[in-house]
C-alpha cells in the first residue's frame, strides 16, 4: 500500500516504513508530522483518488535527519561576443522523514 501525498507544494510517494527526502522542514529531529493532503491511496486491490484530496486519510511521519545537502548545481550565464560570463553554484537542503503510518 502506498499514498501520494503533497508536502510543501510537491508530490511524493509515501510507503510505510520507508524514509523520504523532502524539502527542508524547520523542525527538530524526532518531531511528528501529520499530512492530510493525500492525493491518492493505492491498495493491492483498489485505488482511491481525491478531488483534490482523499477524505479521512492521513500520513503520519517523523523527522529523522534535519539537514542533508543535495548535489551541487552549477549555473553558468554567457553572452557571446560581449565578454559576459558568470558562474554560480547552489546546493539545496533537504530533510529526511520516515513514514510511520498511512491511517485510513
Amino acid at each position: 500500500m502506498y499514498a501520494l501525498v503533497e508536502i510543501l507544494g510537491k508530490q511524493y510517494k509515501a510507503i510505510e516504513g520507508r524514509t523520504m527526502q523532502v524539502d527542508l522542514l524547520n523542525l527538530e529531529v524526532g518531531a511528528e508530522l501529520t499530512y492530510e493532503t493525500v492525493l491518492a491511496l493505492v491498495d493491492e486491490n483498489s485505488a482511491k483518488f481525491g478531488a483534490p484530496y482523499v477524505a479521512g486519510v492521513k500520513v503520519i511521519a517523523t523527522v529523522v535527519e534535519d539537514i542533508k545537502k543535495g548535489d551541487k548545481i552549477k549555473v553558468y550565464k554567457f553572452h557571446k561576443r560581449k565578454g559576459y560570463r558568470r558562474t554560480q553554484g547552489h546546493r539545496e537542503k533537504y530533510s529526511l522523514i520516515k513514514i510511520e503510518q498511512i491511517a485510513k
